[in-house]
């Protein structure tokens, strides 16, 4: 991977979300992912917060023709970091980024921004696939702000939902159950 690379850690980290090159799991220091709300759609996005404390899991892929400035418009509303020293996986060190939500369109904690379980069921689904169950509690672990999730399993909101079955659908719902209070 000599191309410059970025580090995905919510649903990049599910291969059938994209074609990415080169895809391969990695690891990511002094950073931590968090539930954020913002200024620009009505659910919460998944974000990271620089922590000096925490590594998370993930993904990091070759950007597309090394083409930034196509990636910075797929993701409009973050902001891109280096974090090519912070990055550890089995390849190639290559100029690596990661991308958090822009603090300028941070929003207060409310009910009104939910977490799409559409969308979270994607993501868990790709760390029960790349890193198993004890990938998947890890998640959990090293994710804050959860909050209030809206059940769009039936319509799904998320374009780019997939089909779980029984068993990675009770994976997440279980999950939740320790990270959400009703």
């Amino acid at each position: 991977m000599n191309d410059p690379a970025f580090f995905g850690y919510g649903s990049l980290v599910n291969l059938s979300t994209h074609d990415y090159q080169e895809p391969r799991p990695a690891v990511l220091s002094g950073w931590r992912r968090v539930w954020q709300s913002t200024t620009t759609r009505e659910v919460a996005y998944l974000s990271v917060i620089p922590d000096d404390q925490s590594e998370i899991a993930g993904v990091v892929a070759r950007v597309p023709n090394a083409d930034w400035v196509a990636l910075d418009e797929r993701e409009a509303a973050y902001r891109r970091h280096d974090v090519t020293d912070q990055t550890k996986h089995n390849g190639l060190q290559t100029a690596t980024a990661v991308y958090q939500v822009n603090q300028t369109l941070h929003a207060g904690p409310t009910v009104s921004h939910p977490i799409l379980l559409s969308y979270l069921d994607v993501v868990v689904q790709g760390y029960l696939q790349m890193f198993g169950t004890a990938g998947v509690a890890a998640f959990f672990e090293t994710t804050d702000g959860w909050g209030p999730v809206w059940d769009d399993r039936s319509a799904p909101r998320y374009p780019r939902h997939q089909k779980l079955n029984k068993g990675e659908t009770a994976l997440v719902d279980r999950h939740l159950q320790n990270v959400i209070r009703v």
